[in-house]
């Protein structure tokens, strides 16, 4: 994947860096790398997910309590 910045003419290395540094963030390509080091099966990534949705489901309703 590329991450195409563009820089205009006089502009700052800082205000560069923060750009480029912002479009890696949003592209999660770190997030991505870390979970390819390991294979998961499909039923733990399903498990996972249902753990996840129970436990928004469980903020949510503390919530409004």
């Amino acid at each position: 994947m590329k991450l195409i910045t563009n820089v205009k003419e006089g502009e700052s290395i800082d205000r560069v860096l923060k750009k480029c540094k912002q479009k890696f963030d949003k592209a999660r390509i770190l997030k991505k790398l870390r979970e390819r080091q390991h294979y998961i099966k499909p039923s733990e990534r399903k498990r996972k997910k249902l753990i996840k949705a129970k436990y928004r489901e469980y903020l949510n309703s503390k919530n409004y309590d």
